[in-house]
């Protein structure tokens, strides 16, 4: 782990054309970046929000392509708003910190509903007319149907804008804690940016691993145990708008009152 982190730091350094003035310290703040990351991945409300996709997933390569969606839309979230603040010299406000950290408990709370509503969808009443012995009568069947999105890709992945989605939301929602440690830390621009960038990276490793092991007792289990996966997939979705209600009163109570 430390080689990985110390040789992408250097790459990210390479990339910038500071490795000849590059000091052991710059490296040091680099490989923390992409520490962090990692470790930002982990964060309950991430692994939450991304759970209610990832368990509608039987594949886990496309549960880790869901990952890396939702590290590109974190980071490029972190990238813009950190862009911002480096370039004005300024600071997000804290009523805004708060709306946006508020903005995602509605999402969590959003995205719980919306997996509810889809295993409820996923029971499909049939009216059917059978003839017997001369006989015809009509009675109704309840069929249990999956909800995993149709794949639109080959080897397990898909563009999913909802992954993409999320992880924009965590992404602004986080800048403002991230942006006040770049500032205070880091003097050099340059530095500043390469650093957002790594901890950008080690965020997409971090949930694409996440995902890859959110999704994996679905996979080993396989098509058999769709009633299985349906009692995995209202844990996610209750868990989320729980903890999105939660998010919402705990931010909302200083908020708006």
């Amino acid at each position: 782990m430390t080689m990985l982190m110390l040789a992408v730091a250097v790459m990210l350094l390479q990339w910038f054309g500071l490795e000849e003035t590059a000091t052991p310290q710059m490296i040091s703040v680099l490989g923390f970046g992409f520490l962090l990351g990692l470790k930002h991945a982990t964060d309950a409300d991430h692994i939450v929000a991304i759970s209610t996709i990832v368990s509608e997933k039987k594949d886990a390569r496309a549960a880790s392509a869901v990952g890396m969606m939702w590290g590109l839309g974190h980071t490029l979230a972190l990238l813009v708003v950190g862009l911002g603040v480096i370039l004005l010299k300024t600071r997000i406000p804290d009523h805004v910190a708060s709306l946006l950290e508020f903005a995602v408990g509605v999402m969590l709370v959003f995205l719980g509903v919306r997996l509810f509503v889809r295993l409820r969808r996923a029971r499909t009443i049939h009216f059917h007319v059978h003839e017997h012995d001369g006989y015809r009568h009509a009675h109704w069947h309840i069929h249990e149907v999956g909800v995993e999105d149709p794949p639109h890709t080959h080897h397990g992945f898909s563009f999913d804008h909802r992954s993409l989605l999320i992880g924009l939301v965590h992404g602004m929602a986080g800048s403002a804690a991230l942006m006040l440690l770049v500032l205070t830390t880091i003097s050099s621009t340059w530095l500043a940016i390469a650093y957002i960038l790594i901890f950008g990276v080690g965020s997409i490793g971090g949930m694409m691993a996440m995902s890859f092991f959110l999704a994996l007792p679905v996979a080993l289990i396989g098509s058999r145990f769709d009633k299985m996966q349906r009692s995995v997939q209202f844990v996610a979705a209750s868990l989320s708008v729980i903890f999105g209600l939660f998010i919402m009163w705990e931010i909302g109570h200083g908020l708006f009152l």
